[in-house]
């Protein structure tokens, strides 16, 4: 039996969500399989991985191939940095606690570039949220502008007609005023 190191689609449409499974290379890609290593989430910044490491570990020296995908999910979380660490204790080229060691310093350096990418990928959140809200304050402030306008415009022509209105009516008074002075004059004349 050709065992496989392989993903197992899981998730929603447009949402993938893999599990890495062992499975005999001639079984179905979501159908039986021998072991589930563990998860494999692409969606998120950078990808979250989960996996049992020693069986990861195991299923590799016993020689199950890995599909393509698997080899480099099984390469970043450093199954396959371990296995070449064990290979040289094995041939007595350095001891096991070096080995741990080397092993340790390297997973840190690795988690330490992940730290990054993910602080990176926050900072990047942030800064669009707020140009948005700078640019959005922007077109607050210029339709603010914009009414305060139409009010003072509004409030200018309202003081206007007041003002013609108050006009209007000195002028129909001064004419009336003038007619009631000549309207006895006109009287006079006519007697």
């Amino acid at each position: 039996m050709a065992t496989r190191i392989r993903l197992q689609r899981r998730g929603k449409k447009n949402q993938p969500f893999y599990h890495l499974v062992i499975a005999d290379g001639r079984a179905p890609r979501d159908g039986r399989f021998i072991e589930d290593l563990g998860t494999y989430n692409p969606l998120t910044n950078p990808a979250t991985i989960n996996i049992n490491f020693e069986r990861a570990l195991y299923w590799v020296e016993v020689g199950a191939t890995p599909s393509d995908t698997a080899r480099s999910i099984l390469k970043r979380e450093g199954v396959y940095m371990m296995k070449h660490l064990k290979g040289g204790v094995a041939k007595g080229a350095f001891s096991e606690n070096e080995a741990q060691r080397k092993f340790d310093a390297w997973k840190q350096e690795k988690v330490s570039k992940l730290k990054e990418v993910e602080i990176k990928e926050r900072d990047a959140k942030k800064r669009v949220i707020s140009e948005r809200l700078a640019a959005e304050t922007k077109v607050k402030e210029a339709i603010s502008a914009k009414v305060a306008a139409k009010a003072a415009e509004a409030a200018a022509a309202q003081a206007k007609a007041a003002q013609d209105a108050a006009e209007a009516a000195a002028a129909e008074e001064a004419t009336a005023t003038t007619e009631i002075e000549q309207a006895p004059e006109a009287e006079q004349a006519t007697e």
